[in-house]
């Protein structure tokens, strides 16, 4: 059936008048514009039976609170409800026929004047915005169950707007941590082209950019799009490598795709989805549970709303005869005809009006997950209590019950006022209140998509997100298994590049997003003791990186020991060579007096031999533990000493690893010394001791001049 979005569908009269403007209808048809005459009204069809279920809720509670003796009492709430169709064009009319009344009436009169002193709805971010640019303009406060755009926080623009639903600004950091969580740094992207789904997919990428989340592909759905622009869409995603899918999408957009993906049958995906249609009930079809079965996502916590289903079980044609609204919802649940001329529709059974709602199961009866009705619920209370306190209904009368009277001084205007300040607690204990930007407390149940034993789907809190919590508390798990993609056992995998182990570092590849690295492997003295590291790190100088380069070990310390045969070896030798020095210094002594050692500058003589016992014994500094005094003093010494030696040595040093570069020293410090002891003395020493007749100032003269001819 055929809908005008700017009718009144539902109404009652009461002091104060509650608008309502919810997306009814799913679908609706633009009028031809010829440009030459007056265009048509624009038309709604496709029943939605979720939202209806929130008009419902609505009238449950204005019903609840007007048979109420503590809340605004002898002060009666009426209604008006609108549908949007959950269109931008609908929703500019449906604003126009709230201000002025020029709106024609299904069923009960909705033709006077507006008294709206309050909306509640829309049910999308994008219709929302249109009807407070028109609402706004006249102090009319608009609260919405449904709407969650980061941009309506914005008082600068929207000074007028409050909501019972968190604000994306929250659930796409939520959606950020929960993809990170599970180690999907590689996604795609999904989101209706509208302001719910480019605002919240820009938060999202802004949030998953600081996680180190990448995305693949962001693709755009309109519910206007041709059938071949979403085929286009889903070819994109099964193209794509990412194995996770985030879908930040109103309902109608998602009701397209899941269409879409069915036909083409796109599984194996891991969705994870935002919460306008995480936990929608009409989705949850055998048909899509191929694809949809391990969903993710954030939605608000789910309530129960005392006395909501038996009110839903008892809602019926016959309430209202006029109302052509519910003639529709009638017609379409139970599938048939309240036409009495059915001769050329043999298929269509006719309406008896006795058809039992509890028979059905399908969204508007399913209570089992009331999160957005609750919504609902609690925004109708904030008008109550938000009047209840302009009235000053505290007061109690002579029966000492509250009483509060509306008076047409009471301004409209000032229902914002007070919109602002009001707090309360529902019967359920959860507390109402709107914070500067009227916006309420942020705090999410995290969902997954499951069957139960009789394989129909259901969702199952798996987690909790509180942004009011510390930044590493606000996302908690519970416990309860996953059922992942396609029902998989195992989380699914979703990166670019593998994680780089313990001991590698990332490296960007050029031209490709950060999630795509390549894997290098740490250089000598360096370590990365965690996954995915961006660099390595350098060891202390006492530390050295082991062999998988994952941490740093103290050094190995490898010495000559006394106690090794080559130590004791090479300490031999140089206390051999030690002690001969001191015989030959002895013996020199002795012969001081001779022409010999006088010839041979004895001054000089014994110089070098204290040099070459010093020499000697500079070896003993090379064996044995080192300690900072003995490192010191071998280098020093040997380095001074062979300096010049609603160049031969050079090459043997560095080539010997380890302990064998001691020995190396050594080697060259004993056969240095030995070969100035012998080269040197020896000579003299034969004289000294077996030639002593050479021994005189003729043969040391004589062997002068000789050497000078």
């Amino acid at each position: 059936m055929l809908r005008s979005p700017e009718h009144c569908l539902l109404s009652k009269e009461g002091d104060v008048t509650i608008g309502g403007v919810f997306s009814i209808h799913s679908q609706i048809s633009s009028p031809l514009l010829s440009f030459t005459d007056t265009p048509n009204s624009l038309t709604c069809s496709r029943i939605n039976f979720r939202e209806f279920r929130f008009v419902q809720t609505m009238i449950f509670a204005i019903e609840e609170i007007n048979n109420s003796s503590s809340l605004l009492p002898n002060v009666t709430l009426g209604y008006k409800v609108f549908d949007s169709c959950g269109s931008i064009m609908a929703s500019m009319r449906v604003a126009m026929a709230l201000l002025n009344g020029n709106d024609t009436a299904y069923g009960k009169t909705c033709s006077e004047k507006s008294s709206i002193h309050t909306v509640i709805g829309a049910s999308e971010s994008s219709s929302t915005i249109i009807m407070l640019r028109t609402l706004g303009e006249f102090q009319i406060p608009v609260i919405s169950h449904f709407a969650t755009c980061a941009c309506l926080s914005d008082k600068t623009k929207y000074p007028t707007f409050f909501r019972t639903i968190p604000s994306d600004y929250y659930q796409s950091r939520a959606l950020a941590k929960l993809v990170k969580h599970f180690g999907w740094t590689w996604v795609g992207s999904v989101r209706s082209d509208n302001d719910y789904g480019n605002n919240g997919m820009v938060a999202f990428a802004d949030a998953a950019r600081l996680e180190g989340v990448c995305i693949e592909y962001s693709e755009t759905i309109s519910r206007l799009d041709t059938r071949e622009k979403v085929a286009r869409v889903v070819s994109v995603i099964r193209g794509g490598t990412a194995r996770v899918l985030v879908a930040f999408l109103a309902q109608g957009e998602m009701d397209i795709l899941i269409e879409e993906a069915v036909k083409q049958n796109l599984t194996g995906l891991q969705w994870v989805g935002s919460e306008s249609w995480i936990t929608a009930g009409h989705l949850a079809t055998q048909r899509n549970t191929a694809i949809l079965t391990g969903s993710l996502g954030f939605t608000i916590r789910k309530s129960n709303i005392s006395g909501l289903k038996e009110f839903l079980l008892r809602v019926s044609p016959s309430q209202d005869s006029q109302s052509s609204l519910l003639k529709e919802f009638w017609e379409t649940m139970f599938d048939c005809k309240f036409d009495s001329n059915l001769e050329n529709q043999a298929s269509d059974r006719q309406c008896s009006g006795s058809e039992k709602l509890e028979n059905v199961g399908n969204p508007y009866t399913d209570v089992s997950e009331l999160r957005i009705s609750n919504n609902v619920y609690k925004a109708v209370y904030a008008v109550a209590h938000t009047i209840h306190n302009m009235l000053n209904c505290e007061k109690t009368g002579g029966n000492g019950n509250p009483s509060c009277t509306w008076t047409t001084n009471s301004k409209r205007e000032q229902v914002l006022k007070y919109l602002k300040e009001v707090n309360f607690p529902l019967k359920s204990g959860e507390r109402v209140y709107f914070d500067k930007n009227g916006d309420p407390a942020a705090m999410y149940e995290l969902v997954n998509w499951q069957r139960n034993r009789a394989g129909e789907p259901m969702f199952v809190t798996v987690g909790n997100y509180d942004a009011s919590l510390p930044n590493k508390k606000q996302f908690t798990m519970n416990g309860i298994n996953i059922t992942w993609a396609a029902e998989s056992r195992e989380r699914p995998q979703s990166v670019c590049s593998a994680s780089c182990l313990k001991g590698f570092r990332q490296a960007t590849i050029k031209g490709k997003p950060v999630c795509c690295f390549s894997c290098i492997p740490c250089a000598a003295g360096e370590i990365s003791n965690a996954t995915d590291s961006a660099e390595c790190n350098k060891c202390l100088l006492q530390f050295w990186s082991n062999e998988d380069h994952s941490l740093c070990v103290p050094k190995v310390v490898e010495f000559l020991s006394f106690e090794e045969t080559m130590g004791a070896l090479l300490t031999a030798i140089s206390l051999f060579g030690t002690s001969l020095t001191v015989i030959v210094s002895v013996v020199f002594f002795h012969f001081r007096h001779t022409p010999l050692v006088k010839a041979s500058n004895s001054e000089l003589s014994f110089l070098l031999l204290f040099s070459l016992t010093l020499c000697f014994l500079c070896s003993l500094t090379f064996i044995g533990r080192p300690s900072d005094w003995s490192c010191i003093l071998r280098h020093t010494a040997f380095g001074i000493t062979f300096s010049m030696f609603w160049i031969t040595f050079i090459p043997a040093y560095v080539s010997s690893p380890g302990k064998f570069t001691v020995a190396v020293e050594i080697f060259a410090i004993l056969a240095s010394s030995f070969g100035l002891l012998f080269c040197i003395f020896a000579p003299k020493l034969y004289i000294l001791l077996l030639k002593p007749e050479r021994n005189t100032k003729m043969n040391m003269m004589g062997k002068t001049q000789r050497k000078s001819l």
